[in-house]
């Protein structure tokens, strides 16, 4: 069986925003400024709607949260490229930045 075969058979009837989610968090997969775009787009979609996974936190972790959305939006703007060079750092901002909205699959209770 081939890898992308193996994979689509142990994420079949999962979720696309999950799957795309786990994707994005894998850490040892680099980030690309899409998949940046698309972390600060689910983000701000989760806000708007008041995801009760938000509501739960306290007021100091969501300013946490929000200090790290800031950070990613403001590199994004300021740099065209340069993702490759902060790629760890960026990795931990999208991961601090979406805390309380994501929990890797090993952690989630089945």
């Amino acid at each position: 069986m081939t890898p992308s075969a193996l994979f689509r058979n142990q994420t079949a009837g999962t979720d696309p925003t999950e799957m795309k989610l786990e994707q994005i968090m894998d850490p040892a997969r680099p980030l690309c400024k899409e998949e940046i775009v698309w972390m600060l787009e689910y983000i701000k979609k989760k806000v708007a709607e008041e995801d009760p996974n938000l509501m739960d936190l306290s007021q100091p972790r969501l300013l946490q949260n929000f200090r790290y959305f800031a950070e990613i939006a403001l590199m994004l703007i300021q740099r065209r490229n340069g993702f490759d060079q902060e790629a760890d750092r960026l990795k931990r901002w999208v991961q601090e930045a979406s805390h309380g909205l994501y929990s890797p699959r090993s952690n989630r209770k089945s």
